[in-house]
């Protein structure tokens, strides 16, 4: 496996349930406060927001990009609550911190997240310092993965070339773009599968990039 990653000199990595497990369910604290925020902005209960909540995702990648494109929702007060949450739950991970050092050339965070979100995350993980860059939704004009538009924005912005990349990223649906583009495509998930854009899969992120260098 090692052979097919050498050509790689852009490693980009996907944060939420990517750069942590899921067991660590820092996500579940955003899924409520997105639920939270959508019955209040939208004056709808408990249940329609959470269908809603789910529906936008499906649909538009992101809830926030259904709030934008249905209900005209600014993204900054929407992004700055939803983040606000404990971080208490992420541990340090000195194995993973070691393996993505190790990793040649340029590597950066690219999450529907905001920067801000992510610099916390990588600073509970132990990871911070050893990204040159971080994206987020902001950088890409608040279009979420799994837009095209939206890749192109953030790689164009950081000068990844996408046929010496390679993409690390929970969520199938963001990995067909990259693939598109001539990246390589790693599936971070306890299941496999066996859809065409998906070139390999891990459920254990540092032993995948262990394998690598």
């Amino acid at each position: 496996m090692k052979d097919t990653f050498s050509h790689v000199r852009h490693w980009v990595f996907d944060l939420d349930n990517t750069l942590y497990p899921p067991e660590m369910r820092l996500f579940d604290q955003i899924e409520k406060r997105m639920t939270s925020y959508v019955m209040n902005s939208l004056n709808v209960t408990a249940d329609q927001a959470q269908d809603l909540r789910v529906s936008y995702w499906k649909t538009y990648g992101t809830t926030l990009a259904g709030l934008m494109a249905n209900h005209d929702l600014d993204p900054v007060p929407f992004l700055e609550d939803v983040h606000d949450i404990s971080f208490d739950v992420l541990s340090p991970d000195a194995e993973l911190r070691a393996q993505i050092a190790a990793l040649p050339g340029r590597k950066i965070i690219y999450t529907n997240g905001t920067r801000p979100y992510a610099e916390r995350v990588i600073e509970a993980r132990g990871l911070d310092g050893l990204f040159e860059a971080i994206y987020g939704v902001e950088h890409a004009g608040y279009a979420p993965k799994p837009e095209r538009s939206a890749f192109e924005k953030v790689f164009a912005l950081d000068g990844t070339e996408t046929t010496t990349a390679a993409m690390f990223e929970d969520d199938v649906r963001n990995l067909q773009v990259p693939h598109a583009m001539g990246m390589k495509t790693v599936l971070v998930a306890e299941e496999p599968t066996d859809l065409d854009h998906i070139h390999h899969h891990t459920n254990d992120l540092a032993a995948f990039l262990s394998k690598l260098v």
